[in-house]
């Protein structure tokens, strides 16, 4: 059955116009009066739905039942990425998405290939959030991650914009900001071996690098910031897999 995402409040027992995306989706799979469907806000669970009218452009649906379904991971994990090079993002976040990343952050860094600035920088983002909207679609999440506006790794850092990240998830998993475990892959002997998060409570940070890992001194930075070093094993995995690989073994 179809799945699609309204950015809108949804009401059990109510008719509505899906938005532009969405009807355009409906179209495409050429549904007709009658046909069923899935339909979620982000707000939790999903409902019932049912095509009343199809109109050239425009598609009414009659919202029904809410069912109360979640599928997210036990910790609320969060990334924090240096933008890999060509349309490797486009990768990451869909795979990310589908396996729970609670949010992304694009961060540019020393060693990023990719610069993203002004109206570039804003499309770009725009183009990562639909993605991640068509991944929940596909893989049956309830809730969409944000994906946060391109920052650079410094100001990100010097601003603690991180300490925000929490407030992102659902009022019943939401942590006190000085839950959230903060963590850096990193190639330092020292470095914690991933595992899985096992408090079902937790909200975790993870931070990686673009193509070639953060520099000595990006690194030292997030670890003067709370930041401890995680280490995915010692072979060296490429800028889209790292977090990837993060993400299912920390939320296993």
């Amino acid at each position: 059955m179809p799945r699609l995402y309204c950015p809108v409040p949804l009401q059990t027992d109510t008719d509505i116009l899906l938005d532009d995306v969405a009807a355009r989706h409906v179209q495409v799979l050429r549904l007709q009066p009658g046909s069923a469907l899935t339909l979620f806000d982000g707000r939790g669970g999903q409902y019932e739905a049912q095509v009343v009218q199809m109109g050239r452009r425009e598609v009414q649906v009659r919202v029904g039942a809410h069912q109360a379904r979640e599928c997210e991971t036990r910790c609320a994990l969060h990334l924090a990425v240096g933008i890999p090079a060509n349309d490797r993002m486009d990768t990451l976040v869909e795979k990310a998405c589908e396996l729970g990343a609670a949010s992304i952050q694009p961060l540019m860094s020393e060693r990023s290939v990719l610069r993203l600035s002004g109206e570039r920088a804003l499309k770009k983002q725009a183009h990562w959030q639909a993605i991640a909207v068509a991944a929940c679609e596909q893989s049956g999440r309830n809730r969409v991650p944000w994906v946060f506006p391109v920052r650079s790794l410094a100001d990100w850092l010097a601003e603690g914009a991180f300490a925000q990240t929490p407030q992102l998830q659902a009022p019943q998993r939401a942590p006190a900001p000085a839950a959230l475990q903060k963590w850096v892959l990193s190639f330092a002997p020292n470095g914690t071996r991933a595992q899985p998060v096992l408090d079902n409570t937790a909200a975790a940070l993870c931070l990686s690098g673009p193509e070639g890992g953060l520099s000595a001194p990006e690194e030292a930075a997030a670890l003067l910031r709370g930041f401890q070093p995680l280490s995915l094993g010692p072979r060296t995995l490429r800028a889209d897999t790292a977090p990837l690989a993060a993400l299912a073994i920390l939320t296993a």
